[in-house]
């Protein structure tokens, strides 16, 4: 039976059905906003999996069809996901994740089919919200529902859901998802906008999600499914007790030492040697031997914390690690910074490329050919955590970490017709403790700045944890990679002095307060000030110059009836030009041309050869150009490059010539006058008007004006007309 139900949200028709598609899945919805629709479904192994984590995987895909296109590239089906949609599938798994059963493993896949797009209207939160019913109305155990929402902020006008359109003047864009009463995530960037405004965008975001779920709570009410029985493992009695006592005190020693590797090392030696007392009496279950011993792990750090707001590193829950800060260390590259904090170590250089660097896109939002300036990548490879692991390409946490990034130091870009420079910043990290994609971003602007790159501002980014025991709560800055793991939340918050750019909140436990929120990111501002005064010891200001191996890019305007004389036929002219000057050339449509090339001679060498095929005659210059024909009326003269003029009889001496090839023949050089352009474009030139004239001749009398002719109307027609001339 099909249960659909259309309710009008954020100004538009939001439309939730079940019971139509995806009918042997265990939990399906289908959810409608205006004319984006997307389909989730969900299934369940019936097994506990023997894997030691709880597997859930979720899958986002685009179809082509949804947006009327054809996959590009020689398959032309849909092949490994873009970018786009890994970032929605982190955005879906990060929010549904924390509200499944602990100790639950029981195999879950979710997957998102994008079946319409109306180019209007965003799907990630639509699937999100979609995911949410499909769980909810499944056999799953699961404490839902939640939704999510989007919220942008137009002339100061917070809106929901905001239109593609809209975003394009938005100053900020966040995607929230939630319960009724609690966050459970938060992705977004803005133009350094306030930690009150972003609290403002989280309250908006909040009513909006209540609207979500009074929605889904009602369509619940006509889909009745029994969820599948599951209860907890129970532990062997009493083992946990004996446990904990052998192993509580000797792991809170264990845990606070300051060094990474040292405490990983003692805690793994004090869990061994706990495990080998038990091993003879509890063979058959040491499993729960090392569950219980992760368990002890676990409580004491947060029991220190909340006890003595003392951390294992032995810094107070506001402070930040040391930090260490080199700049320009990479001769070659164009802008370079190694940006150390406590164990946490980012190599980040910065390249400058020109408009045939940028990266095309072909998504569904893509209405039609869209290109991208602005590239940050980051790179985790093993050997930063100590690990010897196989290399296979780009991961979903690299992506998600360098899309975070990327969008905190976007904010502070120059435009591209300020500054015309495609621009790639490249993170690898070479050692983690914690917080790496956060110093990608302190690691990235100091790149720019020593890239000459004119940043509105430096941006400096820090995570916030959060240790949580019913009301008793800390918030820690600048958290460790152990914090992170044993800790309720990961709270990502990038920006400049004057606000927020970029912000991400992961949680473990089933929602978050307004006013937690709100003291966090407080406490992350000062800690991001902090930060930001250690890297102006560093870097105060973009450098004057860029770097001698950056190339430099020139523009300048040409008559766009010039366009094929530069480019010539088949791109030969255009080609000789990169070739012989070793600089890069681009045309656009209006005339634009851009010139980029590594040093000065480069550049001006093909700004001179450029300046030279496409010049404009000018009245009153002087040129030496050659005959290319002679008629009995006068002589046509090339005097630039494709552009030709009448050379009058009347005008080669003061005296009157019988004929032109008295005084001239095809293929002379001859230096002329241009000495009047008409009204249709047409060059008169003289050779007389560069000697005096001679003593004893009348006066010359002013020729009358000549009517226009009509078109064709004379023997050589337009030959000599208009910018593009004798073009061939």
């Amino acid at each position: 039976m099909t249960t659909r139900i259309e309710r009008a949200f954020a100004g538009r028709s939001f439309v939730l059905e079940t019971g139509r598609m995806a009918r042997q899945a265990h939990g399906s919805a289908l959810v409608q906003f205006g004319d984006t629709m997307v389909l989730a479904a969900i299934t369940i192994s019936d097994k506990e999996s023997p894997l030691p984590f709880f597997p859930l995987t979720v899958e986002f895909k685009e179809k082509a069809y949804a947006a009327g296109k054809i996959p590009g590239g020689f398959i032309k089906r849909e092949g490994r996901p873009r970018d786009e949609e890994i970032l929605a599938c982190r955005i879906i798994d990060r929010s549904i994740r924390p509200l499944f059963p602990e100790g639950f493993k029981n195999e879950v896949q979710v997957v998102i089919f994008v079946v319409s797009h109306d180019q209007d209207n965003k799907a990630d939160v639509l699937a999100l919200t979609a995911t949410s019913f499909a769980l909810a109305a499944s056999k799953v155990p699961w404490a839902g529902p939640i939704a999510g929402v989007r919220v942008g902020r137009i002339q100061g006008k917070w809106v929901l859901n905001p239109t593609l359109a809209q975003l394009e003047f938005s100053d900020c864009d966040i995607v929230v998802a939630g319960s009724e009463e609690s966050i459970m995530m938060v992705e977004g960037g803005a133009l350094e906008i306030s930690e009150d405004e972003m609290v403002e965008a989280l309250v908006v975001a909040q009513k909006g999600i209540k609207e979500l779920i009074a929605i889904q709570h009602e369509a619940l009410k006509k889909v009745s499914v029994e969820k599948m029985a599951w209860t907890p493992k129970a532990l062997t009695p009493g083992l946990a007790a004996k446990v904990r006592k052998a192993a509580e005190k000797k792991i809170a020693t264990a845990l606070n030492q300051k060094d990474k590797h040292g405490r990983i090392a003692a805690v793994a030696a004090v869990k061994e040697d706990v495990a080998a007392s038990f091993a003879e009496e509890y063979a058959e279950v040491m499993g729960e031997v090392k569950h219980v011993l992760d368990e002890v792990e676990y409580e004491q750090l947060r029991a220190q914390v909340l006890e003595t707001k003392k951390r294992v590193d032995g810094r107070k829950t506001t402070e930040v690690r040391d930090i260490t800060i080199d700049t320009g260390l990479l001769p070659r590259a164009h802008g370079s910074a190694l940006f150390t904090r406590g164990q946490t170590q980012a190599l980040v250089a910065a390249t400058l490329g020109t408009k045939d660097d940028v990266q095309y896109l072909d998504g569904l939002e893509d209405k039609g050919e869209s290109t991208k300036t602005f590239m940050l990548h980051y790179n985790f490879p093993p050997f930063s955590t100590g690990e010897a692991r196989p290399m296979r390409g780009t991961g979903r946490r690299e992506i998600g970490h360098g899309n975070l990034a990327e969008r905190a130091i976007q904010a502070v870009l120059p435009p591209f017709e300020e500054f015309p420079y495609t621009i790639r910043i490249v993170s690898d990290i070479l050692e983690s403790n914690g917080s790496s994609s956060m110093a990608s971003v302190c690691g990235g602007s100091l790149s720019c700045f020593d890239a000459g790159i004119p940043l509105k501002g430096a941006v400096a980014g820090v995570a916030m944890g959060l240790i949580k025991e019913g009301d008793d709560y800390a918030i820690l800055t600048d958290i460790l990679g152990t914090e992170d793991h044993l800790g309720d939340m990961d709270f990502k918050v990038a920006g400049t002095e004057q606000g927020i750019t970029s912000i991400q909140m992961d949680i473990k436990i089933q929602g978050l307060s307004l006013d937690i929120m709100k003291e966090a990111m407080a406490q992350a501002h000062e800690g991001r000030l902090h930060i930001l005064g250690e890297m102006k010891k560093a870097l105060t200001a973009p450098r004057e110059e860029l770097s001698p191996w950056a190339p430099r890019i020139v523009t300048m305007k040409i008559n766009p009836e010039k366009i094929g004389d530069l480019i010539g036929p088949k791109g030969k002219t255009i080609r000789g030009i990169q070739d012989e000057s070793g600089a890069s050339l681009s045309v656009e449509d209006d005339g634009t041309v851009t010139i980029a090339a590594v040093g000065a001679e480069a550049m001006e060498r093909a700004r001179q050869m450029v300046a030279a095929i496409t010049a404009e005659p000018v009245v009153g210059e002087i040129y030496e150009g050659t005959v290319k024909s002679i008629t009995a009326f006068g002589a046509f003269i090339e005097i630039m490059p494709g552009t030709e003029a009448l050379l009058h009889v009347s005008e080669i001496a003061h005296t009157r010539v019988e004929k032109t090839e008295d005084h001239m023949a095809k293929g002379d050089k001859v230096t002329v006058k241009l000495v009047d352009r008409d009204e249709r474009g047409r060059l008169r030139l003289s050779m007389k008007a560069l000697t005096p004239r001679p003593e004893g001749l009348p006066p010359e009398e002013p020729r009358a004006p000549r009517p226009p002719r009509e078109e064709g109307d004379g023997d050589r027609g337009r030959r000599g007309g208009g910018g593009r001339g004798g073009r061939r």
